[in-house]
C-alpha cells in the first residue's frame, strides 16, 4: 500500500482527456500536487491508502475551469451601470469610477472577492486583465489559486501607469519577479487596438516572442469597434495586429463577435485562440461570436465571463450553458456545441489559450491537481442520464461541493478554507458605500 497525500473515490469522473471519456466509480490519486493515478476505486482501495481519504459518492470529478478572460477587480463593481451599451457603459460610468476610486486597495479587495466567488463556482484558474496586477498576483497566491495575469498596456495615464512605455516598462519587471510563482503566468494584455498604439503593439509582440508568453487582447468586440477603424485606418482590426505581427498562436483574440469567414480561417491557420464570453456580450449586446464555424474550423475557443459588472457573475457553468445553448441559436443547428464541447471549452481549451495545457485543463496523470467535485444528487439534477450533459445543462454552482488546486483543498463542503466569508462580505459592503456615492437609476 503505497501512502499518498489525497485519495478521492467518486462516482463519475471526467477527464476530459480522452475526449467523451466518462468512468464510473473510479478513484483519483493525489500526491505531491499532481494527479499520480486515476483507477477503478476496487483497484485504488488495494494500492493507495491516505490519511486524506474522501468519498464522493454521488458527484463527479472533473478538471477545474479555467475562466479565460476576466477583470476580477471589478466584481466591487458588479451591478452599478446595469443595461447601457458597451461604449456609455465605459465612458460615461465605468471609467470615471475607476478613475475615482481605482487603487491597490479596490484591486486588491475587488480580486479576492472574485477569487472567493470563482472557487465556489469550481474555477481553478482565471485569466486576468486589470491594473496592478503584482497586486492580484499576491491575492492569488495567497488564497492558493491558480492565475494568469494579464500585464495590462493601454496608451492612456492611469494611477498604475502613466503613459504605454511605462505599462511595458513595469509589465516586464513583474514578469521577471513572479518567474517562480508555480501557480501564476504572465501574458501580455494590451487592452484593444483601439486603445493601444502601433509602437507599443509591435513592442509587445517583440517581447512576448522573446520570453514565449501569450498576448491577451480584446479584438472585434463590436460591429461599433470594426467599423470605426476600418473609417480611421482603411483596416480591420485584425487585419492592422496581424500586418504587426501578433496574429499568431499566442493570440488570445478576446470576444470576437465580428469575425469574417477569411478571419476565422486565419485564426485556425496560425493556431490562434479566442475567449467567448456569452453572457457579457448579450448583456451589452455587443454581438455574436460565431462559435460553431470557429470549431469547425479548427480554432482553439475558450470560455471566460468577462468582468462581474458585465455578466453580472463569474459562474462559468453558467457560462457553459449559455455558450452551448447560444451556439445552436446561432448557427440554427441543434447538434452544435454538444455538452462535452461546451466542458472542453471551459476546461482544456482554456488551458491551450493560457499556454497550460501541459499543466492543467484535463484529468491526467503527471498533471497538477486542479480538481472541483460536483454532486449531482441534488433533487435539480435527477434523474440522471449522461453526467455531462446534466453539468453543463442543469447543475447550478452551488452544487460544487469541493475544490482542490495542485492539490491543496480550497474549498471543502461548500466551506472556503482560504478566506473568512464575514470578513468578505463585510469588504463588500464598505466599497458599496463608496461607488454609491454616484448612484444609478439604470
Amino acid at each position: 500500500m503505497q501512502n499518498v497525500d489525497t485519495l478521492i473515490h467518486a462516482r463519475w469522473i471526467i477527464p476530459i482527456e480522452p475526449e467523451n471519456a466518462v468512468y464510473e466509480h473510479h478513484s483519483l490519486v493525489i500526491y505531491a500536487g499532481k494527479i499520480l493515478d486515476l483507477l477503478p476505486t476496487e483497484q485504488a482501495k488495494q494500492r493507495y491508502q491516505s490519511d486524506d481519504t474522501i468519498e464522493l459518492n454521488t458527484h463527479a470529478l472533473t478538471a477545474g475551469f479555467v475562466n479565460a478572460h476576466t477583470h476580477a477587480a471589478m466584481t466591487l463593481m458588479r451591478g452599478i451601470a446595469d443595461d447601457l451599451p458597451l461604449m456609455d457603459w465605459l465612458q460615461n460610468h465605468i471609467w470615471p469610477l475607476e478613475q475615482k476610486w481605482m487603487d491597490e486597495e479596490f484591486v486588491r479587495d475587488g480580486t479576492d472577492l472574485a477569487i472567493a466567488e470563482m472557487l465556489r463556482g469550481g474555477t481553478t484558474c482565471f485569466n486576468d486583465m486589470y491594473f496592478f496586477p503584482e497586486v492580484a498576483a499576491k491575492q492569488a497566491i495567497q488564497r492558493g489559486i491558480r492565475a494568469s495575469l494579464g500585464l495590462i498596456v493601454i496608451d492612456f495615464p492611469t494611477v498604475w501607469a502613466q503613459h504605454s512605455g511605462e505599462y511595458i516598462e513595469k509589465g516586464v519587471s513583474l514578469y521577471h519577479e513572479l518567474l517562480a510563482a508555480e501557480l501564476i503566468s504572465t501574458p501580455f494584455a494590451p487592452h484593444a487596438p483601439y486603445t493601444v498604439s502601433d509602437e507599443p503593439l509591435e513592442r509587445i509582440n517583440e517581447l512576448a516572442q522573446g520570453f514565449n508568453l501569450p498576448v491577451h487582447i480584446h479584438l472585434h468586440e463590436t460591429a461599433h469597434e470594426v467599423e470605426s477603424a476600418f473609417a480611421e485606418k482603411g483596416q480591420r482590426p485584425m487585419q492592422r495586429l496581424y500586418d504587426l505581427g501578433l496574429v499568431n498562436d499566442s493570440l488570445i483574440a478576446v470576444h470576437a463577435t465580428q469575425l469574417n469567414d477569411e478571419e476565422i480561417q486565419l485564426l485556425s491557420d496560425v493556431g490562434a485562440s479566442i475567449v467567448h464570453c456569452p453572457e457579457s456580450n448579450l448583456k451589452l449586446a455587443s454581438g455574436f461570436c460565431p462559435v460553431a464555424k470557429c470549431l469547425a474550423a479548427g480554432v482553439n475557443v475558450a470560455l471566460g465571463t468577462d468582468g462581474a459588472a458585465s455578466n453580472n457573475d463569474l459562474d462559468m457553468l453558467g457560462e457553459m450553458r449559455t455558450a452551448a445553448l447560444l451556439g445552436k441559436a446561432v448557427s440554427k443547428d441543434a447538434s452544435a456545441i454538444p455538452a462535452m464541447t461546451a466542458l472542453r471549452m471551459a476546461t482544456i481549451n482554456g488551458a491551450k489559450a493560457l499556454g497550460l495545457e501541459h499543466k492543467i485543463g484535463s484529468l491526467e496523470i503527471g498533471k497538477a491537481a486542479d480538481v472541483i467535485a460536483i454532486d449531482l444528487s441534488e433533487l435539480e439534477t435527477q434523474p440522471l442520464y449522461c453526467p455531462v450533459s446534466q453539468i453543463v445543462y442543469a447543475t447550478s454552482r452551488q452544487q460544487v461541493s469541493d475544490v482542490w488546486v495542485a492539490g491543496q483543498q480550497l474549498l471543502k463542503s461548500r466551506q472556503l478554507t482560504t478566506f473568512d466569508m464575514d470578513e468578505l462580505k463585510a469588504i463588500a459592503t464598505k466599497w458599496q458605500a463608496r461607488l454609491s456615492e454616484k448612484t444609478y437609476d439604470h
